[in-house]
């Protein structure tokens, strides 16, 4: 019988199953406690997607649990997937755009409501913030004063999204733009809203960039990228970038490596994602640049994902007709697990300043 394990781990996390508090889950079907034994984060998530439990406070019970380091005793056995990611490159340049069709593609009502208005899908830095849409324009203007802009200068956005990025950069900035995004969707949004900016906005793969930059950046698409092809994105970068260019990596980052990433989100949110650590970056680094500056705000993703669910549940009842109540469970599921993965600390979001030999006389990153 494995209920009794299950129960006493989340008891040792003070969690009470079937308890009365918000972050207590109530199991509906006896079969949940055997599909998380056998399947760790993914038959947690199936479980709760198939609505075989229920919490009021996802983002609470993902707290509590990582914080009491849970889920190491229920990590499921090695499967094919880590295998297949061992053994193959599942982010090479043929699958590239797989997850701008099962992610990004999903459409734009969607994202429409739940983020900002300049539409920005990463950390909002909440410093001195009070709304979500504060937190992206001072993470906007944080990115823009770390990398030191200049009118005329030509910028690389790598990872454009919807192109609020490349119209805040044009504007305030007055520099010249040009963003690849792998999501038809996000390329032709991007082009709407830029289109009267020296914004070129490409359907494209990193691998296929040409031209020379001033400044590059990639806000949230290294976790796309792979440990396999982490040292490739770094070299073509490299390759881009000006020799006394700044090059500016966002990105969310892991306490520890790994070839794979979340079974569960791998499998319904990110195809092909993996987060990376420290030191598989610092690797794909080490004889490409120089390290000028690393930053962590993780918390401030905590924040972020809490308004952009706030904003999914307040706007559900317009989307709910096309998109269904099982969307519903599943995107409720990712986003306040993901906070709940944030505020344990577990995941981190680092900014990172890297130049090709050395800023003369050193490098002072604003905060």
């Amino acid at each position: 019988m494995v209920r009794g394990p299950v129960v006493r781990a989340a008891e040792a996390a003070g969690v009470a199953i079937d308890g009365d508090r918000p972050w207590d889950p109530q199991i509906h079907d006896e079969r949940f406690y055997e599909r998380l034994v056998a399947h760790g984060s993914l038959g947690f998530g199936e479980s709760y997607v198939d609505g075989w439990w229920d919490c009021d406070r996802i983002d609470e019970l993902f707290h509590r649990l990582l914080r009491a380091d849970v889920d190491r005793h229920f990590a499921a056995a090695p499967r094919l997937a880590a295998w297949r990611a061992h053994l193959f490159n599942l982010q090479r340049r043929g699958r590239a755009f797989e997850v701008g069709r099962r992610h990004y593609d999903l459409g734009d009502d969607l994202f429409r409501a739940m983020l900002d208005r300049r539409m920005i899908y990463t950390c909002g830095y909440w410093k001195d913030a009070a709304t979500l849409d504060d937190a992206q324009e001072a993470k906007l203007a944080l990115v823009a004063e770390k990398l030191a802009l200049k009118p005329g200068m030509r910028v690389l956005d790598v990872g454009c999204g919807w192109g609020g990025t490349a119209h805040f950069l044009a504007t305030r900035h007055q520099v010249e733009v040009v963003g690849i995004t792998v999501s038809a969707a996000q390329a032709e949004h991007a082009r709407e809203l830029c289109h009267d900016l020296p914004v070129e906005i490409r359907l494209q793969d990193y691998r296929d960039l040409d031209g020379r930059f001033d400044r590059v950046l990639s806000l949230g698409m290294f976790e796309h990228v792979g440990p396999k092809n982490h040292a490739t994105f770094l070299r073509v970068v490299r390759e881009r970038l000006a020799d006394d260019g700044l090059f500016l990596l966002h990105t969310i980052g892991s306490l520890a490596s790994s070839r794979d990433g979340d079974a569960w989100l791998v499998r319904y949110v990110f195809p092909n994602a993996v987060l990376p650590s420290a030191a598989q970056i610092a690797a794909a680094i080490e004889g490409r640049f120089v390290l000028e500056d690393w930053h962590n705000f993780g918390a401030d993703y905590d924040a972020t994902l809490m308004h952009w669910h706030a904003n999914f549940e307040r706007a559900w009842p317009t989307l709910a007709a096309r998109y269904g109540e099982r969307f519903h469970r599943l995107w409720r599921y990712y986003l306040l697990s993901c906070a709940g993965t944030f505020r344990a600390r577990r995941n981190q979001l680092w900014q990172l300043v890297l130049s090709p030999h050395g800023v003369e006389g050193g490098y002072r990153s604003p905060r």
